[in-house]
């Protein structure tokens, strides 16, 4: 399977490549499911997590108000009408959130009303203000305004404040610490996902000397900085809810692994690497990599990465205190038919290459056009595959309903 032949594959293609008509056909189906695991009792959440996780996501903004507060178990009828007031003056967070707020202008849509915008940045302020004001464990970082303008557009401001206060309290909580080292130890994830699926690309990274700073941004505002598309933005957002917190960063290494041609091709440099990686171009084929993303969750999950995650609190972030994926049967686990087919593959390999060295006496160089056919297979799974792995992501997910027994 050729990603580059993925390219023109995004959030608004057909499913699959198949036709206008059954596309709308499997959305309409889907709608349906979304409405009937809604409105049996009580709330049939792991359908939800399967919809919003599955190829579309969960379709629209109405059904997104609907279906997220579910993913981070807030009872909507508990919320109060009245939000609280927000003190601003000698709130020592205001200033730096108000600039950042004020530099937002591409987070709102191209030609809403000055008047409107400008009444949305003010409840943006607000927001922010008013979970930093109950929260006092919690610290502003330049990036959570990317994270809350998502939620106050698809939401309103209610809304958006009550499962902005759940989310930074559980998923972003790392990110809110006084310093940055809990969020340096979540990105030192990014490098052993890369390693075990494209150890080419690892080693020229680790050459170069690149680091993991250029996924910053990607990680602490969900992409959502980084992303000029609101469409794509809420379709990750609807990935990332329905999943383990350290998503974001098996996302991210997709991303790297994807561009493998730009990276190689790069001039083994720092800053020329940096620069590189850290332009995200905006034509991904984004549920492809979604797909995948899953999948090497699936494959090497966080606890097999720990160790080489190696910030030493690696046992104090919130991230830490969600189960890994338990892969109930063989009939779930992909990634023991990876790991076979990529041992199969590498022996395979080597006795072509024993044998080509045997004939001509020299060594056997493998052309690159099969090293990428190895990784590729490894890289990308089959539909029947991807599916396994959505199956396993909803069994193993069943923390989710469970949010305040973790975090007490």
């Amino acid at each position: 399977m050729n990603l580059k032949k993925s390219r023109s594959v995004g959030a608004s293609s057909p499913l699959n490549g198949i036709g206008k008509q059954d596309a709308e056909s499997r959305r309409r189906r889907k709608m349906a499911e979304i409405t009937q695991a809604l409105g049996v009792t009580p709330v049939d959440v792991a359908a939800l997590r399967r919809m919003a996780i599955s190829e579309g996501g969960l379709l629209t903004d109405e059904i997104r108000c609907k279906v997220w507060p579910r993913l981070l178990n807030v009872p909507v009828e508990s919320i109060p009408e009245e939000l609280d007031e927000v003190q601003r003056e000698n709130n020592k967070d205001y200033n730096q959130v108000l600039l950042d707020v004020q530099r937002s202008l591409r987070r709102f849509p191209p030609g809403m009303p000055d008047e409107q915008r400008e009444g949305l940045q003010e409840e943006l302020i607000d927001i922010i203000l008013r979970v930093l004001q109950k929260n006092p464990q919690l610290h502003y970082y330049q990036g959570y305004h990317d994270i809350v303008v998502t939620f106050l557009l698809v939401l309103g401001e209610r809304l958006a404040t009550a499962l902005v206060e759940k989310l930074s309290t559980h998923h972003l909580r790392d990110f809110m610490d006084p310093t940055m080292d809990n969020t340096k130890h979540i990105l030192n994830y990014l490098m052993p996902i890369i390693e075990r699926v494209n150890p080419e690309v690892y080693d020229f990274m680790q050459q170069a000397e690149v680091g993991t700073i250029f996924a910053l941004s990607w990680l602490i505002t969900w992409f959502g900085h980084v992303l000029s598309d609101f469409r794509h933005v809420v379709r990750l957002y609807d990935f990332f809810l329905a999943c383990h917190p350290l998503m974001p960063i098996y996302f991210a290494a997709v991303i790297v692994l994807y561009r493998e041609e730009e990276v190689l091709d790069c001039e083994c440099d720092m800053a020329m690497m940096h620069h590189l990686l850290s332009q995200i171009p905006q034509d991904l084929p984004y549920e492809t990599l979604i797909s995948r993303a899953g999948d090497l969750f699936v494959q090497f999950p966080p606890s097999e990465l720990a160790k080489e995650a190696t910030q030493q609190r690696s046992q104090q972030t919130a991230a830490s205190t969600f189960k890994d994926f338990e892969l109930a049967s063989a009939q779930q686990r992909p990634d023991a038919v990876l790991r076979r087919r990529r041992k199969e593959q590498q022996q395979q390999q080597q006795q072509q290459a024993a044998q080509m060295e045997a004939r001509s006496g020299t060594v056997a160089v493998v052309q690159p056009t099969a090293r990428r056919f190895v990784r590729l297979a490894v890289m990308g799974l089959t539909v029947a595959l991807g599916a396994a792995a959505l199956a396993v992501v909803n069994s193993a997910l069943e923390w989710a309903p469970k949010l305040d027994l973790l975090f007490p």
